[in-house]
């Protein structure tokens, strides 16, 4: 019946010794190991230290002889344990009520006592089956999440480049394993520092797919001393040719390079391609977007991009963001929204990136509640 697995093995709970032995010996005849337990503090004692195909449990113990209640306390202790232990209760005080609250509280089958061998080796055995293939799902599915994760964190940098006087902080949520959200911090011949943001449409597996082409084309593309209009023109062409008809990418990329002529002073190219529009906020407290560039990548074979420039002083910090965060709702659909996030960075805009994004992150957890309905992905940068 069994034979693709190993032999399967189960804890009886009984407070009779004859009626332990009893079990022990069916089940053995079954083939089915065994360990005993003869009160609820050795169950639980046995479940925290071994790994069980099922439980065999009287409902009974010295405490209550009649009423089940000290047996439907186990249960919920037991299932805090383990949720995917399938339990097979006994009692030889049955009761509809009773087999009801048994049911309710994670009983997988009820038998009564005095039992009959045959039909209690086949609830058994029936109950260590189901319970093998759904741990083996679970499994399955864990592993598959796990390697989603490996994936999707493969595909954003581990680490940021140090660039003397500029200072970087980001952090990317994914709603799901995988997410649609990307960004990179590269540092380009002919530039100080590069940054790309941009948002895949739709989730999982496909937007995975679409944004490691993204993240690699960018790679690619960023050592050809491209102008950020170029670099976004070319990577427009790559992302048509390998997406389906109806996905697309949101895109923002710019390149800060040093001021001629000046020691700290930097020049900020950029192109943004239907992206949410990054905002700098400069050390007065006053608020510019960077909106200038084309369409979202992937819908036309050919575009002509614009390129933006602007000059940034110390003390002006720039945010990058993905619509995860300023769309994310509250409990009565209010959007947090970029003034929120103008509001902070403006009263911390003598504070580090880090800092800067840490609060904008945490003033957006308590706006939600906890709650996210999209990827969310947020790059700070600070001239110094």
């Amino acid at each position: 019946m069994m034979e693709s697995f190993a032999a399967p093995r189960a804890l009886i709970a009984d407070d009779q010794p004859h009626v332990l032995e009893a079990l022990r010996l069916l089940l053995k005849n079954q083939g089915i190991s065994s360990d005993t337990a003869q009160s609820p503090a050795a169950v639980l004692e046995r479940l925290k230290s071994h790994r069980y195909d099922a439980l065999l449990m009287d409902l009974n113990y010295t405490r209550d002889t009649t009423s089940g209640e000290e047996g439907l306390e186990l249960l919920d202790q037991v299932r805090a344990i383990d949720r995917t232990l399938p339990v097979v209760a006994m009692t030889a005080w049955g009761s509809v009520e009773l087999a009801i609250e048994a049911m309710k509280r994670g009983v997988s089958d009820f038998v009564l006592k005095p039992w009959q061998n045959s039909p209690l080796a086949a609830i058994l055995w029936k109950q260590i089956e189901k319970s093998r293939q759904e741990r083996g799902q679970l499994r399955r599915q864990r592993e598959e999440m796990e390697a989603e994760r490996a994936a999707g964190s493969a595909l954003l940098p581990h680490s940021l480049p140090e660039v003397p006087g500029i200072e970087i902080a980001a952090a990317s949520q994914p709603l799901c394993t995988l997410g649609g959200d990307y960004f990179d911090v590269l540092q380009p011949a002919g530039g100080e520092l590069a940054i790309g943001i941009g948002d895949v449409s739709g989730k999982g597996v496909p937007a995975a797919l679409l944004m490691s082409n993204v993240q690699a084309s960018v790679r690619a593309l960023a050592g050809a001393r491209l102008e950020p209009r170029e670099l976004t023109a070319a990577l427009n062409k790559s992302v048509r040719m390998s997406t389906t008809s109806g996905r697309f990418v949101t895109f923002f990329y710019g390149v800060i390079s040093r001021a001629p002529g000046g020691q700290e002073k930097r020049i900020f190219d950029y192109t943004n391609a239907g992206h949410c529009p990054p905002i700098l906020v400069r050390a007065d407290g006053e608020v510019e977007w960077l909106e200038t560039g084309g369409a979202v990548l992937g819908v036309f074979a050919d575009w002509s991009y614009e390129q933006g420039r602007i000059e940034l002083t110390p003390g002006d910090r720039l945010l990058f963001f993905t619509d995860g965060i300023t769309e994310t709702a509250d409990a009565r659909e209010d959007e947090f929204g970029e003034e929120r996030m103008i509001g902070i960075v403006r009263l911390l805009r003598g504070r580090g990136a880090e800092e800067i994004k840490d609060r904008v992150l945490d003033a957006l957890a308590a706006f939600a509640g906890g709650r996210a309905q999209d990827d969310r992905t947020l790059v700070v940068v600070g001239v110094e």
